[in-house]
């Protein structure tokens, strides 16, 4: 493989520092294949790069090509032998798991102390993301996309997979009452996929009205505003998937929740201490469980895209050429007008 390619990428330098740039692709090590970027998904996380050059404790410290929400098509495959053949088209799974020493359990690698992910400023140096033209990835987290299945709809299976294992969190929905706290895009996604997992009632929560249309879209029973705080009360809730990362959303989720009931707290609140209604999660019982990432709910969430089980298409409200990346940013920025933001490589 060459390694004079040249590709466009998109990259945080500072923070309101973003830049559409051109950069050398390397050749591949051993065990990476050279994919060709199809789509990508713009993610809160890439959004805080770009805002406050950092996303919660981890602080840009140098340009960082973002990115993790990504489909593509192998270029060159892994010279070992490992991974997809050249043509594959492949989504992404962009955890590389590892520990430090500390204790985890084994079957849950997403909890691993050391784990890095795509286009994180975690650890220094950064891990850079695949918002670009062309890149080099480890063969073993390509995964192949179903025949069938478009790389532009495959290109929500990385945060479809994050709402899937918040869903799984939760333990058995079907039949049940549930309410989704921010719908936003990972709130949209955990309607489509508690829609498929046969919840009775699924009521979504945001400030704004698109976003709740967006939802009823996606599966979601009824809607309320987020400031309607008697209306929530009133929904008592089995279960709750608090994702908008916000301690009022955790708040209206506790409020809203039944005696007995469980809270799947999805959304990123900010790193410190948070406000919150502990003493009434105490009186009602409450469960409060913590949804951070995913394992391998990637694959089912490709195989229920493809066999239509899971439909997140109005999910998607705006696409993008990676040169106007920084139109895309802005529009993504801004959630009471927008789902899931596609950049087109």
């Amino acid at each position: 493989m060459s390694s004079n390619t040249i590709a466009t990428a998109v990259i945080a330098h500072a923070a309101g520092d973003l830049r559409v740039e051109t950069i050398p692709v390397a050749a591949p090590a051993a065990d990476e294949a050279q994919i060709a970027i199809a789509y990508g998904g713009i993610c809160g996380s890439d959004l805080h790069y770009w805002s406050h050059g950092a996303a919660g404790e981890s602080i840009l410290k140098a340009p960082m090509i973002l990115g993790h929400e990504i489909v593509g098509t192998v270029l060159a495959a892994a010279a070992d032998g490992t991974g997809p053949a050249e043509g594959t088209r492949i989504a992404v799974h962009p955890a590389t798991p590892g520990g430090t020493g500390a204790r985890y359990p084994e079957e849950r690698p997403n909890l691993s102390p050391g784990c890095t992910y795509l286009g994180s400023a975690a650890r220094y140096p950064h891990t850079e993301g695949a918002f670009a033209t062309c890149v080099n990835l480890p063969a073993r987290m390509l995964r192949e996309v179903p025949a069938g299945l478009s790389l532009r709809d495959a290109a929500l299976a990385e945060p479809a997979a994050v709402a899937w294992h918040a869903v799984s969190r939760a333990g058995e929905v079907a039949g049940k009452r549930v309410m989704v706290i921010g719908a936003g895009p990972i709130g949209a996604l955990a309607v489509a996929v508690l829609r498929r997992a046969g919840a009775a009632e699924i009521i979504a929560v945001d400030m704004f009205e698109r976003p709740l249309q967006i939802a009823t879209a996606a599966g979601a029973t009824g809607t309320l505003k987020a400031d309607d705080v008697e209306s929530i009360a009133a929904i008592e809730a089995d279960v709750v998937i608090e994702a908008s990362g916000n301690h009022r959303g955790l708040a209206s989720a506790v409020r809203g929740a039944v005696r007995g009931g469980r809270i799947v707290m999805v959304g990123l609140l900010p790193s410190g201490e948070q406000p919150a209604l502990i003493s009434l999660a105490i009186t009602r019982e409450l469960e409060l469980v913590g949804s951070f990432r995913f394992n391998d709910e990637i694959d089912h969430v490709l195989a229920a895209l493809a066999d239509g089980s899971l439909d997140v298409s109005a999910i998607v409200t705006h696409e993008f050429g990676v040169d106007d990346a920084l139109e895309a940013f802005a529009v993504a920025k801004n959630s009471a007008e927008s789902g899931k933001v596609l950049l087109k490589f």
